[in-house]
């Protein structure tokens, strides 16, 4: 009862005679037809005296006092000082953010941080835009002489990209960019701007950018792609957990190949990790007696990877807590300069327990609806701007997807689709092939008219060792989502729960069982169907942004070639 009223930041546990002992010091004066009762939750019958919840209320503010006590007795004899109260902080979009973009803040006095977009010097008054990432929007400081600071306005030092700390007073705008603005009663310099400052009013290409990739997040562009992506991925969490899943921690070295391509990047000290690694010896790797390299000496005593998905750990959870959910990052070490392939991504990837292919594609278009929906209610802003400088059209069709039912089909009856298509393919197409993106997006933005598709029961040959043979013995329970603009952004499978299957598949695929006993235990102990899919993010945060190269929705990419910041 006491923890139910207790403050949210207190801890409180009653012990039971200490407890009656408080209760024992609450003087009591009972009528001559009253009989005690049990203390509940309603007014006292007794005149003149608290009600029980303000009993607790004050015992723990007693309680709380005692300790405030205690602390500063502590403080003192030690010299220490307390740990101060954090604070939410004031941003732009706390501002500007409303619905009345900041007019109920109208002579409102506060601080403002941030970075300076632009400055622009008039004969008695100066306008300097500063933004601070919280939105799109710059507030917009009107300085006069007669503001504190000003002769660092003078003096040139507050320059295109300097940090500023500035105090003023919200007033009405007389410009029509913005409904408000700071009237400036003092500005400080927290960081000057060198000259050199790459970034400045002028439009810069992408290409650019990404070789200043520390700074482009200042600019309008990156600014609006991290906030989506922020987004993106709190209504990923959101999602799985309001239906049930837990998170789980996929490692990030394996030692097993997911999709069985050989396309990993080998973890090792064998080769040294410090500088000498630069001038090590190939002399200096142990081998065995056959000249072959002795992964025994290494770190892991066998060969070791950085994994290219957290499926197979994420279905030994899934066997034991039902419904799971991975959200990491992957690394494919595949030696492609496209604008679709990173060397490193993040990847979601949920498991259901007792789950067929119906279930996991029924899981996968509410998923995506969902996040969907959030990026157009919560990023409305950044939205429009993308809908005005990156892909015209962006958010009608994000709303298609979030409002229109999702439509399957074969493969069998995509490749007759395609079959029949009056356009000639670079790639050719037949029944067995592995679709390419432009079959995909044919399929999703031409043949369907931009409905997003899922095409399932994939030939065996084309997917992973891990997928569930279908009846036919030709394909297996696959599935992978088409969508306009980007081709497939999810695939998943039926997992085969059938131990031989499951073994038959891997001397198929000379794939070493040795690798997979923990694996192959799942089917030994409590089999049971279930399904799941992967998405890699950096393709969802494309979708959601239009955004066409995959190297501009990542913070930092790493492709072939390219590992700096």
């Amino acid at each position: 009862m006491a923890a139910a009223l207790a403050p949210a930041t207190s801890s409180l546990r009653f012990r039971p005679y200490s407890s009656l002992r408080f209760f024992s010091t609450i003087p009591i004066t009972l009528k001559k037809s009253q009989s005690f009762n049990p203390i509940s939750f309603r007014p006292s019958p007794f005149s003149g005296r608290r009600f029980f919840s303000a009993v607790i209320t004050g015992a723990l503010r007693s309680s709380e006092r005692a300790k405030s006590e205690f602390t500063e007795k502590l403080i003192g004899d030690t010299g220490t000082s307390k740990v101060g109260e954090f604070r939410k902080k004031l941003k732009v979009v706390d501002i500007k953010g409303g619905p009345d973009e900041g007019l109920d803040r109208l002579g409102h006095t506060l601080t403002v941080t941030g970075w300076v977009r632009t400055v622009r010097v008039q004969s008695s008054i100066t306008f300097i835009e500063i933004n601070d990432g919280s939105c799109l929007s710059n507030m917009q400081c009107v300085v006069d002489s007669d503001a504190e600071g000003y002769d660092q306005v003078e003096s040139g030092l507050i320059s295109t990209g300097a940090s500023i700390w500035v105090l003023g007073t919200i007033v009405e705008s007389q410009g029509s960019k913005q409904k408000v603005e700071l009237k400036v009663n003092k500005i400080v310099v927290v960081g000057k701007s060198d000259p050199s400052y790459p970034i400045q009013k002028k439009r810069v290409t992408r290409e650019f950018l990404r070789t200043k990739a520390h700074l482009r997040p200042r600019t309008n562009t990156f600014g609006a792609v991290a906030r989506v992506r922020n987004a993106l991925a709190y209504a990923t969490h959101k999602f799985f957990q309001e239906n049930g899943f837990v998170w789980v921690s996929s490692p990030i070295i394996t030692a097993s190949d997911c999709e069985g391509a050989g396309e990993q990047f080998c973890v090792t000290t064998l080769i040294p990790s410090s500088r000498d690694a630069v001038d090590s010896n190939l002399d200096a790797i142990p081998k065995t007696k056959e000249g072959l390299i002795d992964w025994s000496q290494d770190f892991f005593g066998k060969p070791a990877f950085l994994t290219v998905s957290g499926q197979l750990n994420g279905e030994t959870y899934a066997t034991a807590l039902s419904d799971v959910y991975t959200f990491g990052p992957t690394f494919r070490a595949e030696n492609s300069h496209t604008s679709r392939h990173l060397s490193e991504f993040w990847m979601i990837e949920p498991e259901l327990a007792f789950a067929d292919l119906n279930d996991d594609m029924a899981c996968a278009t509410a998923y995506l609806q969902y996040v969907v929906r959030h990026v157009l209610e919560n990023c409305k802003e950044d939205m429009d701007f993308f809908n005005t400088w990156i892909e015209k059209g962006i958010i009608e069709r994000l709303s298609d997807v979030a409002e229109k039912d999702f439509v399957q089909l074969t493969y069998t009856d995509a490749i007759d689709l395609l079959l029949r298509a009056n356009k000639k393919f670079e790639f050719p197409v037949k029944w067995g092939c592995d679709l390419q993106s432009e079959h995909e997006r044919y399929i999703t933005e031409e043949a369907l008219g931009g409905l997003p598709v899922i095409v399932r029961d994939y030939p065996k040959e084309i997917k992973a060792f891990y997928m569930r043979k279908n009846d036919d013995g030709k394909t297996v329970a696959a599935m992978d989502m088409l969508v306009p603009r980007i081709g497939e952004l999810i695939g998943g499978s039926q997992r085969e729960e059938r131990l031989e299957y499951l073994e038959e598949r891997l001397d198929e695929l000379k794939l070493n069982k040795d690798s997979y006993w923990w694996y192959l235990d799942l089917r030994r102990y409590g089999s049971v169907p279930h399904a799941g899919f992967g998405l890699g993010f950096e393709r969802l945060v494309q979708f959601a942004t239009g955004i066409e190269n995959i190297k501009d929705v990542i913070p930092f990419p790493r492709t072939p070639g390219s590992a700096e910041f």
